[in-house]
């Protein structure tokens, strides 16, 4: 049976010299789960050669969007103490240093090696674009083209980046104007989508 080899992080990270975060977990039946976060997205296309020489299936392609952190409140200074100057916060960045801002995505790459799975990610900010691995899994074809359609991402070097189910005139990032993704999958379309007609209406009258 195929499996993820031992030395799978060396591998990962003569794939992806820019840097991988890799972590992984054994189940009490030896069955591996790992994930493995690119730091740079361009080398995305290496890694998936290198599970295609291993006898990866790529299972599945997901995307989302991860929150931005909450801001922490500003403790009050106490009395008769003058507010100290803090320096300025910066942004939270990804693995790789892509805002954390609510905006950016993050795209998973689901493979199945046997008993082993393994789901290489990578991250991307709003109206960026990651290179596309249809040429090397056409199992990627319709779930990369769901995606453009839906998000401001754009995935390059996709052999037929056609809409799947939005007419052309649709404008792009529909899921995002229309009903967040987060909202979708919590089942709470219908009504995130009906408050925003009401919403309209209101506006236009």
């Amino acid at each position: 049976m195929i499996r993820l080899p031992e030395d799978i992080r060396a591998r990962l990270d003569a794939a992806a010299p820019s840097g991988v975060d890799y972590e992984s977990t054994t189940s009490p039946h030896g069955a591996v789960t790992a994930w493995c976060g690119l730091a740079n997205r361009e080398e995305l296309p290496s890694v998936g050669r290198l599970l295609l020489q291993l006898g990866a299936r790529l299972a599945m392609v997901s995307a989302l969007q991860p929150p931005a952190p909450e801001a922490e409140e500003d403790e009050a200074p106490a009395e008769g103490d003058e507010a100290a100057a803090k320096p300025e916060k910066q942004p939270a960045m990804t693995f790789g240093g892509t805002p954390l801002d609510g905006a950016s995505y993050e795209v998973d790459y689901h493979f199945v090696l046997g008993g082993d799975f393994l789901t290489v990610i990578a991250y991307a900010p709003a109206g960026g674009s990651i290179p596309s691995l249809t040429p090397l899994f056409r199992s990627a074809d319709w779930p990369e083209r769901e995606i453009m359609e839906n998000y401001s991402l754009v995935i390059r070097d996709h052999p037929d980046p056609r809409r799947l189910f939005l007419d052309p005139a649709i404008e792009t990032a529909a899921l995002e104007r229309l009903i967040p993704y987060s909202t979708l999958v919590n089942a709470a379309s219908t009504k995130a989508l009906w408050d925003k007609v009401l919403a309209a209406k209101g506006d236009a009258s």
